[in-house]
């Protein structure tokens, strides 16, 4: 039995000398046929640099203001006798709002006619006087003629004071005219601030707070902040489109109107306003918008795909493949769509560019199995 043992034991161990031996062998015989594969050249894109108009657009928030907008307040100190319109009320131009009622100004206005009517009842006695004594004075000898100018003198300073009782009665039928409030353009009363009887009058006498507020909804105006770099894309009549967060379905479109010409010092950014035609009233001022102002490029600029462009910490590149060598060319960027960006710096068109750029292509370093991409 014994002997049995060490003959089985022998076998093993031959057997396991076996396979440790031939899984070097095979091992081996891998690192063999790598050596003698050939190294994998990796292939790298290239396209020519042509001429193109990029077009893309921003996203820049907008505001919806009045087109016209007033606080209305009473032009002199009164008593609100009666009330037309109320919150929600569409008016029109010279519509009646409010009446008002100031009982010393209509004490004023019955002095004033009294008086009006006593010097023009003076002034005519004047100019007949002085119109019987000029007719008389035809007659040589019957009148001096010192006495026919002082007639004269004397219509002529009636005259002048019937004239400045006209002013004053024309004033104070004026100034009563104003306790009836009209509205000055068509609108909406957004806002009423009285109720009957309440003591009113100019702003910081008597009324804290303005009778009412009109706003005119039909026409608005969409205001903008346009950022600095982005100034050159609108003129005017450049048409923008636009959504509100009540609406999200509907876009809107407005045509640029007025340009403020000057940049916000603080933001630096240009006010920049849209006419909208509201006749359907479904906006409403200060609803806050997202406006698209579309980037259309100039047809003689470079656009590159962004892939193209190099962001380095030494700074932004395209390489150029030259001479089957990589030249990393600094250049600046402009306007960018969702693939493609404009480029600008020494590069023209027809030179050939690497389409995926990475600092692996080194610059002045060779370059081997360059293939044209397609854009």
């Amino acid at each position: 039995m014994k002997h049995i043992h060490q003959i089985a034991i022998t076998i093993l161990v031959a057997a396991s000398a076996t396979m440790v031996q031939s899984c070097g062998s095979s091992k081996a015989e891998e690192e063999e046929a790598k050596k003698k594969a050939p190294a994998e050249v990796h292939t790298i894109e290239v396209f020519p640099l042509k001429k193109g108009q990029l077009a893309s657009s921003i996203q820049i928030p907008g505001e919806l203001v009045a087109f016209q907008q007033v606080d209305i307040y009473a032009k002199v100190s009164s008593f609100v006798k009666k009330l037309y319109v109320d919150v929600g009320t569409e008016v029109r131009e010279g519509q009646l709002l409010a009446t008002m009622e100031a009982p010393e100004l209509t004490s004023q206005l019955v002095t004033s006619e009294s008086r009006l009517k006593s010097f023009e009842a003076i002034y005519q006695a004047s100019k007949a006087n002085y119109e019987r004594l000029l007719e008389t004075s035809k007659t040589p000898g019957t009148v001096s003629q010192n006495d026919l100018d002082v007639a004269l003198a004397k219509q002529k300073s009636d005259l002048a004071q019937l004239d400045a009782a006209r002013s004053a009665s024309r004033e104070i039928t004026d100034t009563r005219n104003y306790l009836e409030i009209r509205a000055p353009f068509s609108g909406v009363i957004t806002s009423r601030n009285v109720s009957t009887g309440a003591y009113v009058g100019p702003s910081g006498k008597g009324s804290e707070f303005p009778l009412f507020t009109l706003v005119e909804q039909r026409k608005l105006r969409l205001v903008v902040s346009v950022p600095e770099a982005y100034t050159s894309y609108l003129k005017n009549q450049s048409a923008v489109t636009f959504k509100v967060k009540s609406l999200p379905s509907e876009n809107f479109t407005a045509k640029v109107t007025r340009l403020a010409g000057a940049l916000d010092t603080r933001l630096r950014s240009q006010r920049t306003e849209m006419d909208v035609v509201n006749s359907d009233r479904k906006l409403l001022p200060g609803m806050i918008t997202e406006v698209s102002i579309p980037l259309s490029g100039s047809a003689s600029t470079f656009a590159v795909p962004k892939s193209a462009v190099l962001n380095s910490t030494q700074g932004t590149y395209l390489i150029k493949v030259q001479n089957q060598k990589a030249v990393w060319v600094p250049i600046k960027t402009g306007a960018a769509s969702d693939d493609k960006m404009e480029v600008f710096g020494d590069v023209k068109e027809g030179d050939v560019l690497v389409k995926l750029a990475n600092e692996e292509i080194r610059d002045n370093s060779d370059l081997k199995n360059v293939k044209e991409a397609a854009l």
